[in-house]
């Protein structure tokens, strides 16, 4: 990417400080949404709502997951809201559980109309110390420098004018005005709650649940990044929360400099002028008037997404590592680099269903699949892992009963250790005789 303006302040952590926050909030951080659709057709909300309630047992109690995750079904101007608790970030139990969720209703024909709306609340669970207010002066940069690339990344409308909802329900009017650079997250807090051009709640980025304490540190940190459109592929949705997690971990690496800026001036009056293209309120029945969005400007668009996933794939990375699958590629990032080419909206524009445009994802996300371990790294993975193989005088010896026990050639051998070496790192125990792995 382009290298980043930073704002240099007096409050940056050190290297250590921001490995501990990384280690932590990735620990602790969970994605919850709030998945808002529309009724199929000819169908009445008093007739749908109870039978989903008694399906999804939703269990009103965020320390309760329940059997699908669900902590209420209610009502919504747009149709019905499912409340959906936030976990850890292990992709294939997010699958599996929106899977779980959204399949079956979008086999009934449930609708994401541009009233509806995907909100996600990205928040610490019982964390006893505060943020430092430094993380979330990135986060919030880091969405204003890159909001109009996220819009269009997030955007699920049906047509080529109409690209997404309108900006009532998300707006960035505020936003575009405050800056880190020259205020406190609490001045800015406090902007939001007092404007009276935008609900507090209806800001691209909400910061209506954050609280702090008396030196400015965060106390509750609560994001709601409100400017995803209504979307029924879970493939799009899971991906969507490594995205967010992702902006918020490497904030914390920004921290360690100062604060991300948005861009020189120019640079950032073109980015509020995107974002007016996108995001207004000219549009009918609660859309967007995108006529404006050319070719070309969707190229522009384009071009900052892949700087945004640029700048983030070492995070996937990560995430990856840590997902214990053994490669370096994370099924989320490669989803995210398909929407920042080709988002929902221009998927549905080009008239596929949402049954399609999941099978398209789930067939990029699968892309990663061919790196992972089989039958004989994974018996190797537990002969390590458990010490089968102790006793030995010195790695030469401890590889031949390795290889041999596994009917391996020495060479094939030594091609999985060194996948294992990159993937957890490996040393030599002198003492038990065996290798093991340093993470």
């Amino acid at each position: 990417m382009k290298e980043p303006l930073i704002f240099r302040r007096d409050d940056c952590l050190s290297h250590d400080q921001a490995m501990y926050w990384k280690d932590l909030l990735y620990r602790t951080v969970k994605v919850g949404t709030e998945v808002e659709f529309a009724m199929p057709k000819g169908v009445k909300k008093e007739n749908f709502l109870p039978p989903l309630v008694e399906a999804l047992q939703p269990t009103k109690d965020l320390t309760n997951l329940g059997q699908y995750g669900v902590l209420d079904v209610v009502s919504e101007h747009c149709g019905i809201e499912i409340q959906i608790i936030g976990r850890q970030p292990y992709y294939p139990a997010l699958m599996e559980q929106y899977h779980a969720i959204l399949d079956p209703l979008v086999a009934q024909g449930v609708r994401a109309r541009p009233t509806c709306g995907l909100h996600y609340h990205t928040l610490t669970i019982g964390l006893s110390e505060p943020v430092p207010e430094i993380i979330l002066a990135n986060v919030w940069n880091l969405t204003r420098r890159y909001a109009p690339n996220l819009r269009f990344l997030t955007s699920a409308g049906s047509s080529g004018e109409s690209l997404c909802r309108r900006r009532n329900y998300t707006s960035h009017l505020e936003m575009v005005k405050l800056t880190p650079g020259v205020m406190s997250m609490i001045q800015i807090q406090r902007h939001l709650r007092d404007s009276k051009r935008v609900p507090e709640h209806q800001n691209f980025l909400n910061l209506e649940h954050v609280t702090f304490d008396d030196d400015g540190a965060v106390l509750d940190f609560h994001l709601e990044f409100r400017f995803p459109d209504a979307d029924l592929s879970p493939t799009s949705i899971v991906a969507k929360m490594f995205l967010f997690l992702a902006i918020l971990l490497k904030a914390v690496e920004m921290s360690q400099y100062g604060v991300i800026h948005v861009g020189r001036v120019r640079e950032w009056r073109r980015k509020v002028e995107l974002l007016d293209m996108l995001s207004n309120n000219d549009g009918n029945l609660a859309t967007s008037d995108t006529s404006r969005i050319t070719p070309e400007i969707i190229d522009e668009l384009r071009a900052g997404c892949r700087e945004l996933l640029e700048l983030l794939k070492p995070v996937f990375v990560r995430f990856a590592r840590a997902s214990g699958e053994g490669s370096e590629e994370h099924p989320a990032f490669e989803v995210l680099s398909l929407l920042a080419e080709t988002p929902l909206s221009l998927l549905r524009a080009s008239g596929r269903s949402w049954s399609e445009i999941e099978q398209l994802l789930s067939e990029r996300a699968a892309i990663t699949s061919g790196n992972e371990w089989d039958k004989s790294d994974r018996r190797l993975i537990r002969a390590i892992e458990l010490a089968e193989l102790t006793g030995h005088t010195a790695p030469e010896a401890w590889k031949w009963e390795a290889a041999r026990e596994l009917f391996l050639t020495p060479q094939e051998l030594e091609k999985r250790l060194e996948r294992l070496d990159s993937w957890r790192g490996l040393k030599w125990d002198a003492g038990l005789g065996t290798m093991v792995f340093l993470g």
